[in-house]
C-alpha cells in the first residue's frame, strides 16, 4: 500500500513537471507567433505609407512637367476663353505641386502622408529647394501678372517662362533621385523583416524539436507503462467483478425493498405496511397522530383502523387485500373521534425474495385542498347564478327596449306619415275638376304634401335600418348619419374616414358597428350638452377603428356602472353589442373634458 502510494506520488510530480514544461513550449511558440505576426502588421502599415509616399513623389515629377507644359500651351493662346481655362488648369496644378512637395517633408493627415524623419531624404529635399523655390516663384509672378492684365502674356511672361524651363529639368532629376532613395528604404525593411522573420521560424522549430524530444517522447513512454499497468488491473478487476457479481445478487432483493421504502418516505409521511390478509404491521408516528391512534393500538385489519364507518371499511378492504398491481386514488375515511379526512392514498404491493409478501399504503391529507374545491365550487354555482340573473335582467331590458323602439316608430308612422296621409286622401277627394285654378293649387298642394310623405317614410326607414348600410358598408352609413343628425340637431356632427375604409364586412357586423357609433353619437347629443362631436374611421389590414369624440360635460365611469338610467342602459347596450362580434370598446371620460369612444375590430 505504501509502494503504491510512492509510486502515485512520484508519478504526479513527473506529469506535474511535464504540464509545467508543456506549458512554457507553448507559450513561447505563441508568443513567436505574436511577434511575427506583429512584425508583419508593422510591415504591412510602413509598406502602405512608403507606397503613398513614393505614389506621391512620383506625381511630382509629372506634376513639374504639367506645369512647363501648361505655361507653354499659355504663351502660345491667342483665344481669351482659353487663356482663362489654362490660367486655372496651370493654379490649380500649382497649388497641388506646392502642397504635396510640403506634405512630403512635414507629413499631411489629408494625404495620409507621415512626417519625414530620414535626415538624408530631407538633405535630398534641401538641394531640391534650389530649383522648387524658383519655379514656385516665377509659376506665382506669371498667374499673378496675367491676372492682372486680363492677358497670358507680359513683360514678365517669358522671363518667368525661361526660369521655370531652366529649372525643371534639373528638378526632375533630383526627385528622381529622391523617388529612388525612398525605393531603396523600402527595399532595406523588407530584406530586415525577412531576416527577422526566418530567425522567429528557427527559433519556432527549435521550441518544436525540444517538445519532441523532451515531452512528447517521455509522455509516450509513459503512456505505454501506464497502458501495461491497466491491462494487469484488468485482469486483477475481472476476478473481483465475478466476486462481487455474487454478493450483487444476495443484496439486489435487500436493496429493491429498500428502494421502494425510500420512495415511501420520499413522497408521502403518512404510511402504513400491512400483511396480505390486510394486518397492520407497523403504521407512523404522523398516520397515528392525524387518526387519534396510539402505538399499542395498532393492530388487527387496517380499514378498521382507518376509518369507523362500515361502508369505508367494506370498500377498504376491497381495495387491499391481495392487491397485484398498484392503485392510486382518493379515499374518505371517518376516525374513531367522528372527524371526517380525505386522504390521496397508493398501495403498493411489495414481493422481496425469501420474504413474505406485504403490502405499503402511502398516504396525504388532502382534507384542505377538498374544503378548498368545495368553496370553490359554491362560490362559482353562486357567481353563474348571478350571470344567468344579470343576463335575465339584460334580456328584459333589451325587450323594454326593443317595444320602445316599436312604440317610437309607430308613432312616428302615425303622427307624421299617417296624418300627411290622411291629409293627402283629402285633397285628392276635393279636387273639382271643372275649376281648373283650384284644381292647379290642390295638385301643387298634393305635390308638396307627396313630397313630405317621401320624405318622413325615408327618415323612418333610416331610423330603422339606413340603405347605405346595406348597399355601401359601414363608411358611408356613418356619413349620412352626420349629415342626417347635422340637419336635425344643429350640432357639429363631423365624419372622416381617414385612410379611405370602403371594405365591406358580415351584415351582423356592420350592423353592430353602425348601432354601436349611433347610441355613442346619441348619447354624446342628449347627455353630454356637446356642440362639437367628431366620428373618425382608421384601419390597417389586420384592425379597424372607429372613435367617437365630444366636448361635452363628460361623465364618472363608477357612478354609470350603478346607473339604471338610459345612458347606463345604453352603454350596457354598447357592450354586448360589441361582444356579439368579439370587438372591444374603450371609453374615457372626465368631468368637464368630454368624452373618447373607441370601437376596435380585427380584419
Amino acid at each position: 500500500m505504501k509502494k503504491t502510494d510512492k509510486n502515485t506520488g512520484l508519478d504526479a510530480k513527473i506529469f506535474k513537471k511535464l504540464r509545467r514544461l508543456y506549458l512554457f513550449a507553448f507559450l513561447a511558440v505563441a508568443f513567436s507567433i505574436i511577434i511575427a505576426q506583429f512584425l508583419i502588421q508593422d510591415h504591412i502599415s510602413t509598406q502602405i505609407n512608403d507606397s503613398r509616399v513614393i505614389n506621391i513623389a512620383g506625381r511630382q515629377r509629372m506634376l513639374s512637367q504639367k506645369l512647363t507644359k501648361e505655361a507653354l500651351q499659355l504663351k502660345n493662346s491667342t483665344n481669351p476663353n482659353q487663356q482663362k481655362a489654362l490660367l486655372k488648369t496651370l493654379s490649380n496644378t500649382h497649388k497641388l505641386w506646392v502642397n504635396s512637395h510640403k506634405s512630403l517633408q512635414k507629413g499631411n493627415k489629408d494625404l495620409e502622408l507621415p512626417k519625414e524623419m530620414n535626415k538624408v531624404i530631407l538633405k535630398m529635399f534641401k538641394d531640391l529647394d534650389v530649383h522648387f523655390l524658383p519655379m514656385h516663384k516665377a509659376v506665382e509672378s506669371l498667374l499673378l501678372n496675367a491676372g492682372n492684365s486680363n492677358a497670358a502674356l507680359n513683360n514678365n511672361f517669358d522671363d518667368n517662362l525661361t526660369i521655370i524651363l531652366a529649372n525643371e529639368s534639373s528638378f526632375l532629376s533630383k526627385m528622381n533621385a529622391i523617388v529612388f532613395k525612398y525605393d531603396e528604404i523600402s527595399k532595406t525593411k523588407v530584406e530586415k523583416l525577412k531576416f527577422l522573420e526566418g530567425a522567429l521560424l528557427i527559433i519556432s522549430l527549435l521550441i518544436l524539436a525540444t517538445e519532441i524530444l523532451f515531452l512528447f517522447r517521455p509522455i509516450s513512454l509513459k503512456i505505454r507503462d501506464t497502458i501495461k499497468q491497466l491491462s494487469l488491473s484488468k485482469e486483477e478487476e475481472q476476478e473481483k467483478a465475478l466476486e462481487l457479481q455474487k454478493m450483487y445478487n444476495q443484496k439486489e432483493a435487500s436493496l429493491q425493498e429498500l428502494q421502494e421504502l425510500n420512495y415511501a418516505i420520499d413522497n408521502a409521511v403518512l404510511f402504513v405496511s400491512t400483511n396480505t390478509k390486510g394486518d397492520a404491521l407497523y403504521m407512523s408516528e404522523k398516520f397515528q397522530n392525524l387518526l387519534n391512534l396510539s402505538s399499542n393500538t395498532v393492530q388487527g385489519s387496517v380499514e378498521e383502523l382507518l376509518t369507523v364507518d362500515q361502508g369505508q371499511q367494506i370498500y377498504l378492504k376491497n381495495l387491499i387485500r391481495n392487491r397485484k398491481n398498484i392503485w392510486e386514488g382518493e379515499v374518505e375515511v371517518t376516525t374513531n373521534t367522528g372527524n371526517n379526512l380525505w386522504l390521496e392514498m397508493s398501495i403498493i404491493p411489495i414481493k422481496s425474495v425469501g420474504v413474505e409478501k406485504k403490502i405499503l399504503i402511502l398516504c396525504s391529507n388532502i382534507s384542505r385542498r377538498k374544503l378548498n374545491e368545495a368553496t370553490l365550487n359554491e362560490v362559482s354555482n353562486q357567481k353563474y347564478n348571478q350571470e344567468i340573473e344579470a343576463q335575465k335582467i339584460l334580456s328584459s331590458k333589451i325587450i323594454d327596449a326593443q317595444e320602445e323602439e316599436r312604440k317610437r316608430v309607430a308613432k312616428d308612422i302615425h303622427d307624421g306619415i299617417g296624418q300627411m296621409l290622411t291629409a293627402l286622401k283629402f285633397t285628392v277627394e276635393s279636387i273639382n275638376t271643372e275649376s281648373l285654378a283650384n284644381s292647379t293649387n290642390k295638385i301643387n298642394n298634393l305635390k308638396q304634401l307627396t313630397k313630405q310623405i317621401i320624405q318622413g317614410v325615408r327618415m323612418a326607414t333610416f331610423n330603422l335600418t339606413p340603405p347605405e348600410l346595406t348597399d355601401y358598408g359601414v363608411a358611408p352609413a356613418l356619413q349620412k348619419l352626420t349629415m342626417q343628425l347635422n340637419k336635425l340637431t344643429g350640432k357639429n356632427i363631423l365624419f372622416d374616414n381617414k385612410t379611405n375604409f370602403a371594405q365591406r364586412l358580415d351584415s351582423l357586423v356592420e350592423t353592430n358597428l353602425y348601432r354601436i357609433t349611433q347610441e355613442a353619437v346619441n348619447n354624446a347629443i342628449k347627455y353630454a350638452e356637446s356642440n362639437y362631436i367628431l366620428i373618425v374611421i382608421n384601419h390597417t389590414k389586420s384592425m379597424l377603428s372607429i372613435t367617437i369624440e365630444d366636448d361635452g360635460i363628460g361623465f364618472n365611469k363608477e357612478e354609470l356602472k350603478s346607473s339604471e338610467t338610459d345612458k347606463g342602459m345604453g352603454l350596457l347596450f354598447m357592450k354586448e353589442r360589441i361582444s356579439y362580434i368579439n370587438g372591444r370598446l374603450f371609453m374615457n371620460s372626465e368631468k368637464d373634458k368630454g368624452t373618447r369612444v373607441v370601437i376596435n375590430l380585427s380584419l
